[in-house]
């Protein structure tokens, strides 16, 4: 067993060297070329309109949890388990944003390009990844209802620099200023 995960560990690190290695002899360690990995799992399995549709379930879900605390706090007697369990649902749906804006944009999808104006575009999309965690961490602090409308605004400011047109139709048929 101890030799199979040696060996494990060993393939794993090969695969990551770049392919001009050399040892300290000088002679190339590797003959073959390394694929270059740039997702943390095949392209194709996630859809980026999935996650904004994710996203804004989240917020739809958050905005709910506020609106019933805000509601339970009015109460004379309400439920503290209640209102245990629609915090910790709060809480979850705003590090979901977060958890999907590092792993999923940040780390996978956000790149800059190439061509005149990307370096703006990119600088533009990292701001607006900023903006959405920051809102989902002040979504997790209070019960104001203006964070979640700032998610949204800011994650359909991002679609915008984002996606395709034809993509766009999608997200803001579902998603505009009329769907909240």
């Amino acid at each position: 067993m101890k030799t199979l995960l040696t060996l494990g560990a060993a393939a794993l690190c090969v695969s990551f060297l770049p392919t001009s290695y050399t040892s300290e002899a000088g002679s190339h360690a590797l003959n073959e070329p390394v694929a270059v990995r740039h997702c943390q799992v095949p392209c194709g399995i996630y859809g980026d309109k999935m996650r904004i549709d994710m996203l804004m379930e989240d917020c739809a879900t958050i905005e709910k949890a506020m609106t019933t605390l805000q509601t339970m706090d009015g109460e004379e007697s309400p439920s503290k388990n209640q209102m245990v369990r629609w915090v910790m649902t709060k809480e979850q749906h705003a590090q979901n944003i977060q958890d999907t804006v590092a792993s999923y944009w940040l780390a996978q999808r956000i790149k800059e390009a190439k061509m005149a104006g990307g370096r703006e575009k990119y600088i533009g999309q990292l701001v607006s990844m900023h903006e959405i965690t920051k809102a989902a961490m002040k979504c997790k602090q209070t019960t104001d209802k203006t964070h979640v409308e700032n998610l949204r605004k800011t994650a359909l400011a991002f679609s915008a620099t984002y996606f395709k047109p034809e993509d766009l139709k999608h997200i803001d048929s579902h998603h505009g200023e009329n769907h909240k």
